[in-house]
């Protein structure tokens, strides 16, 4: 009765049991199924594909004379449509862009340290200074000439 749970060594030989490559066996009637079914997804995915670029060929077939006829008001709306689109595109990029600098300008402003901003410090000294230098530089140069 032991023997009945654990199943006898090299005995059997169901649907379940292993081959020698380690893969299961398959009756012949089940990779029969798999093939017809496989065949015929194919085959109905072939004829569909086929029955699209039928379909497709006819309707630039008749839809072309209807292109050319309206082509003189298509072509400009089409171009209106591509303009009014990367105006749209060209104002949110632009939006997004000055709300990013607002939102560094106010981290500045406010005392906290945004990217870049050590940057910004070290440009503003420099001015400052050659500032500085033509404010003495003018200066005398106009106390040379009040000298003269």
């Amino acid at each position: 009765m032991a023997d009945h749970h654990r199943g006898v060594i090299g005995g059997g030989g169901g649907y379940g049991d292993r081959s020698q490559g380690g893969q299961e066996k398959q009756p012949f009637m089940m990779t029969a199924l798999k093939t017809v079914t496989a065949a015929t997804a194919g085959g109905s995915m072939l004829v569909l594909s086929g029955l699209i670029l039928a379909g497709t060929v006819i309707a630039l077939t008749v839809a072309t004379p209807v292109l050319v006829i309206f082509s003189p008001v298509l072509v400009p709306a089409a171009i209106a449509l591509a303009l009014m689109a990367a105006g749209f595109v060209t104002s949110g990029g632009l939006g997004v862009a000055a709300l990013s600098v607002f939102s560094w300008m106010y981290k500045y402003l406010t005392g906290k340290h945004p990217p870049g901003a050590d940057q910004l410090d070290h440009a503003k000294a420099r001015l400052a200074s050659k500032a500085r230098d033509i404010k003495e530089a003018a200066q005398h140069r106009i106390d040379q000439a009040q000298a003269s």
